[in-house]
Order: C-alpha cells, then structure tokens, then sequence
C-alpha cells in the first residue's frame, strides 16, 4: 500500500467518523425527555394525589376512541382511552386550568364521584401545561382520575370527541361504547344536575 493510498483512507475513516459524531441523536432525546418531565411533575403529582386512571379491560374499546391515548395526569403512564371507558358507563369531562366554570364544576364532580349509584368520572385536561392542571386540582381538593390531552390547539381525545371551543365540556359514554354530548346543562352547579343529565343521556 502507497503512502497516497494511507493517507487516502485514513482520511475517508476520519470523514465517516465525524459525520457520524455530528448525526442528530433523536432516540437518546427522546428517551430522555419523558423520564425529565415525569421528574419535574412529580411534586405537583404528589401534591394532587390524584386516583388512578382507569385500567383497560376486557370489553369492546369504544369505537369513537379507538387508537387514542393521551398521558395520565396522576402519573404520566399511558392510557388507551377507548379500552379504560369500555364495560361500564363513565362522565367524561373536558377541562383547563385557566377555565373559571370549570373550577366551579370539578369539586361538584368530584362530590357527585363519591355518591352511591354514581357512574366513573374522567377528567381530560386540554389546552393548558400538565403542572398548572395538577395545581389546579389539588387547590380545590379534587383527586378524580384525569388524562393529559395536551396544551396544544387539539389533542387526539378532543379530536376524537370534537370538543365545542368553550369549556367544560361533559359526555356519557354508555356501557354498550355510545358517546353522548351533554348540552344541558353545560356546566353543572350541584350534584342533582349531574346525576340528571347523567340519567337523561344513558
């Protein structure tokens, strides 16, 4: 081999060498990035001590949530909506920090929760930072399990439920996988209300 010929490919491994040491290591981000965020919530988590999000089972996923996940605000785990809401029926409900009627509604939730004969309550938090929600809830000593849909404009939960631009917003999914939009009223004041809109879109 010619002194040209060495000095030939060692430049070529010099060359592969750096290009690979400048390549975008996206994998190791973004591995890093959820254990980062789980550690930066985990005083506001501990905080709200919030109940833990339902578990799928075995029933039929809901048709309408189906492939759609969002985080669990209580712990950050993942959930598949349609599997956690299948079997039973459940009151979703569709909040954000910064909504005042919802700070009105969520401890009448939570109270209705806790009634004999009450159905599941799921809170999804939207368009505002997990931390703020977690705040939120355990200012008003609300602990009902909750998923994360996203601070953004549109989460696969709103997507999927085509959530009105103004909040709250509260759906029945019934045990056979129906979703039902509550119009009335859209904000409950008492657990009576809740109950009967409950009653009226099973």
């Amino acid at each position: 081999m010619t002194t040209v010929t060495k000095w030939a490919l060692a430049a070529a491994v010099l060359a592969v060498a750096l290009i690979v040491a400048l390549l975008p290591r996206g994998g190791d981000d973004s591995a890093a990035g959820p254990s980062e965020d789980s550690a930066a919530l985990a005083p506001a988590r501990s905080a709200a001590a919030l109940q833990p999000c339902p578990a799928a089972g075995p029933a039929q996923p809901v048709k309408q949530f189906d492939g759609v996940e969002a985080d669990c605000l209580g712990d950050g785990a993942s959930v598949d909506v349609g599997k956690a809401l299948a079997g039973a029926p459940a009151l979703v409900n569709v909040w954000a920090s910064w909504c005042e009627p919802c700070r009105t509604e969520l401890p009448v939730l939570q109270e209705y929760a806790r009634q004999p004969g009450a159905v599941r309550v799921l809170g999804v938090q939207v368009q505002s930072p997990a931390e703020d929600g977690l705040n939120l809830l355990a200012k008003l000593g609300v602990h009902l399990p909750s998923v994360f849909d996203g601070d953004g404009p549109g989460g696969p939960v709103r997507t999927a439920l085509k959530v009105p631009s103004s909040l709250p917003a509260s759906y029945l999914v019934t045990a056979a996988g129906e979703v039902r939009f509550i119009a009335n009223p859209r904000t409950f004041g008492n657990t009576d209300q809740v109950r009967a809109a409950v009653e009226g879109a099973s």
